[in-house]
């Protein structure tokens, strides 16, 4: 029975490869995720030994939230501090050193460079020493100098002597500063990840990067000759006692390493995300390809069945082939995966550093080895089982019959369907619901995949009507005729043909529902709730830039100006939770201009040591005026605020919100991240921009934008993602493509002597060809239309639990849905190409004669 089923096997080659290739597809993307993950892992592995290579032991301080770039925030040591670790014993030196993000060079253009969107660090000058060199010039003895990395110095063109704009977190101002000299590292290296540096004199680094002088972030410990590091790390943190963290330098190399690996599981999960489309839909491939070659070996397995094999083996006949197809196509996917890997980490060592990580060398950890084979042959063996089972069903009288498997009613078929889609509609509604607390996000995934299933199942009863439908629009001769009729004569094997492009489509069309919702909701709140002719604000969607406080304040001494409001952000432990929370310079400008309803309590005035909050938060938290939340913020110790007032939640303001105060003293920016502008009626809103642009000349890292300019560059982030979900469904269509290919080659292959009959009674080749793609096209525009229904469904309900957030217009991408209907003609063109051109160049005796 084995050498049997191999030999079946071995003589369909072309079978074997359609079979498979989507297995390829989807453990190509496992594999090259978790090649990815070590390589990317084992280079920052790299990086952070190196750095940390010369340190003994450091002290520093770090607040238990997080900063808006969601970075620990550094916390200030005092000098006297310095003095007592140095009194400790084994300790040869301690020095207290500023190193802190957040500082920006002005390049030549007026404008702060972006560099490789690495750290921006601003540091002291303490001299060279084994991991810092100077290249030219010399170190800053002046408060008015400044060494630079010689990253930096390279993008912006500077030599030593030029004038160099300077901004910091505490100096939103652009300060000048004469560069007197170029650092490097060890070994010739301009960077060690896409960093840039500055070197201040102590002082001056002191009070730009940390807020006030005579202050430290962190200590550097050099421990004596003999001493042991574990001991002399022991004592310093018992001699400093709590909120000081005192590590090693494997330590620090072995959390930094961690915590970067960490941030970089994103890019795992993204790939995870295309192999799991590709593998879910790769099921249908293989579930009809089996269900075709299962019909199509009738007789042959009836023959088994009447030489005495059993059902068990009938079963296993099928599942060896499985077995052989998901192996195959599993090795062939893991090489391509180390492959795919292997560039990806060249290209992320790239992107994150701008070149200057040395990327480690190939290496194939176990897991991609043991996750590629488990899920492609797992899941080829899954997908073929049903069509297995059937087969074993085949009666031994079977051999003497000239027919195959008698399509069965569809009604057991249908209810299932709806029993499991209304399981999968329940699943999703208590997941967006929140019902499922914790498990919300498995609720919803599992929710959507069983929908994906149910709806497959009722494909086959929809597909008759629908199909037959579209068949009409193409056929206007007999070739077209015939090509309707074979797409609905198996609604069955249509419906899982189909179901593949639906499920591609349905889960692009849902995202592009959701974003598509999104983006007019968030324009529409804007429009309407913000009474203001312009905004301030970093240029960049991805940056966060700072706005000196005097700036708003001159803003707002211009002549046409009526109110100027300067809007904080940071992250906040609020309650025990971190959340984003919010600050304004002018709460009584700000409750007007962004049209804030008050639903309990008093929103003004918003007092230091009160914070106002929205009624879904309120609810949600229980909160009244007059309750107290314990709030921790980056830069302050946790104490208690009293809710003064509570207002009604929308897409544009949530949250809690703080008074000035509160904020210049907790939050890990004092300066505020956007404003927005209100003009006096009749002003000239060109003349203002103009003013205003003025004003910020010196403020590199925002500028001045009217409204209508602010929504539309908000609303980019959304066609960004939207363009990514393309992507998604190139990939997903590609497989679809290929299921539809390999349904119809073998269809083609079963209806051979139909075909040939066709010919024998005056079908030209043409017809035939035409008749193929006209079954073609209509199996494709039904898994279209199916999939943009699904999809637009499942977005909608998506996105009416998002209503509770404030946001309320509904919207569906009609140009995107209208573009996958046409895109899927092309697709069914496509995909009847190679099997109309096989089918046209029949022998027709052979055809005729086969069996």
């Amino acid at each position: 029975m084995l050498r049997a089923t191999l030999k079946s096997l071995l003589s369909r080659k072309l079978r074997l490869f359609l079979s498979g290739i989507a297995v390829v597809l989807g453990v190509m993307f496992v594999s090259g995720a978790l090649v990815l993950t070590d390589t990317v892992g084992r280079s920052f592995d790299n990086l952070f030994t190196g750095i940390y290579e010369y340190t003994d032991i450091e002290v520093s301080k770090t607040s238990d939230v997080p900063g808006l770039t969601g970075q620990p925030v550094p916390q200030n040591i005092a000098a006297a501090d310095v003095g007592r670790v140095a009194a400790v014993g084994g300790v040869r030196s301690a020095t207290g050193q500023v190193f802190a993000d957040g500082a920006g060079v002005v390049g030549k253009n007026g404008k702060v460079v972006l560099g490789s969107g690495g750290p921006r660090f601003g540091a002291n000058w303490i001299g060279e020493n084994e991991l810092v060199k100077l290249r030219e010039g010399r170190g800053p003895t002046g408060d008015g100098e400044i060494v630079l990395s010689a990253n930096v110095a390279k993008t912006t063109g500077y030599k030593v002597g030029d004038q160099v704009g300077i901004v910091t977190t505490f100096s939103p101002q652009k300060s000048s500063f004469t560069l007197v000299g170029i650092s490097a590292y060890a070994g010739g290296r301009d960077s060690l990840a896409g960093e840039t540096t500055v070197f201040f004199t102590e002082p001056v680094a002191q009070e730009l990067m940390l807020g006030q002088k005579g202050v430290y972030n962190i200590i550097d410990v050099k421990v004596a000759d003999g001493a042991n590091f574990t001991e002399v790390r022991d004592r310093i943190a018992g001699t400093l006692g709590e909120g000081y963290d005192v590590k090693t330098g494997d330590e620090l190399a072995k959390d930094s390493s961690a915590g970067t690996r960490e941030a970089l599981q994103f890019f795992t999960y993204l790939l995870l995300g295309f192999a799991g489309v590709a593998l879910f839909v790769g099921i249908f491939l293989i579930l009809n390809t089996f269900s075709i070659i299962v019909a199509q070996r009738t007789r042959e397995l009836a023959l088994f069945r009447a030489m005495g094999a059993g059902r068990g083996q009938v079963i296993g006949s099928v599942l060896v082939e499985a077995v052989v197809i998901g192996v195959i196509a599993s090795g062939i996917g893991l090489v391509l995966g180390i492959g795919i890997g292997a560039l990806l980490g060249r290209f992320m060592g790239g992107l994150l550093s701008g070149g200057a990580l040395q990327v480690a060398g190939l290496s194939v950890p176990p897991s991609a080895i043991i996750a590629s084979f488990v899920v492609g042959v797992g899941i080829t063996v899954v997908a073929a089982l049903l069509p297995a089972v059937r087969a074993s069903r085949i009666a031994p009288v079977a051999a003497m019959r000239d027919s195959t498997i008698p399509d069965r009613p569809l009604t057991a078929l249908t209810v299932s369907g709806g029993v499991v889609l209304a399981i999968g509609g329940t699943l999703l509604g208590l997941g967006l619901t929140g019902n499922l607390g914790a498990a919300g996000l498995w609720g919803v995934l599992g929710g959507l995949l069983t929908c994906f299933i149910g709806v497959a199942l009722l494909t086959p009863i929809i597909s008759r009507p629908v199909v037959g439908l579209i068949g009409r629009l193409l056929s206007w001769n007999a070739s077209g005729k015939l090509g309707r009729r074979n797409s609905a004569r198996n609604p069955r094997r249509t419906a899982i043909t189909a179901a593949a492009l639906m499920v591609s489509i349905a889960l692009v069309t849902g995202i592009s529902v959701v974003f598509a919702s999104i983006r007019a909701s968030t324009v529409e709140a804007v429009d309407t709730g913000v009474d203001a002719e312009l905004v301030i604000g970093a240029a960049g969607l991805t940056s966060v830039g700072a706005i000196d406080p005097a700036v708003i304040e001159r803003i707002r001494g211009l002549s046409d100006v009526d109110s100027a409001v300067g809007a904080y952000g940071d992250l906040a432990r609020v309650d025990g939770i971190d959340e984003f929370v919010g600050g304004v310079d002018d709460p009584p400008a700000a409750v007007a201009m962004f049209k804030m309803e008050s639903t309990a309590g008093a929103l003004l005035p918003l007092a230091p040591g009160t914070v106002i909050v929205d009624d879904r938060t309120a609810t949600d938290r229980r909160l009244t005026p007059g309750s107290t939340v314990t709030v921790q913020m980056a830069r302050a110790a946790p104490r208690g605020y009293t809710v003064a007032g509570i207002y009604k939640r929308t897409a544009l303001n949530s949250g809690f919100f703080f008074n000035v105060a509160d904020v210049n003293a907790g939050f890990s920016r004092p300066a505020p991240i956007q404003g927005y502008v209100k003009l006096v009626p009749g002003a000239n809103v060109d003349a203002a921009f103009a003013q205003v642009d003025e004003i910020l000349k010196d403020s590199p890292e925002v500028s001045v934008s009217k409204l209508d300019d602010f929504v539309a560059q908000q609303a980019q982030i959304f066609d960004f993602v939207l363009v990514f979900v393309q992507g998604l469904l190139l990939l997903a269509i590609l497989i679809a493509i290929l299921g539809i290919i390999n349904t119809l080659a073998l269809s083609m292959s079963e209806r051979t002597r139909e075909l040939g009959l066709l010919r024998a009674v005056g079908f030209k080749r043409g017809q035939v060809m035409w008749m193929v793609t006209v079954e073609s096209v209509v199996i494709s525009v039904f898994g279209a239309l199916l999939g943009i229904a699904v999809g637009a469904g499942l977005g909608a309900a998506v996105f009416q639990a998002l209503r509770e957030e404030g946001f309320t217009e509904l919207a569906f991408p009609w140009p995107l849905m209208v573009a996958y209907v046409i895109a899927s003609v092309f697709v069914g063109l496509a995909a009847a190409l190679i099997p109309a051109i096989r089918a046209s160049r029949l022998d027709v005796l052979k055809a005729i004669a086969y069996e």
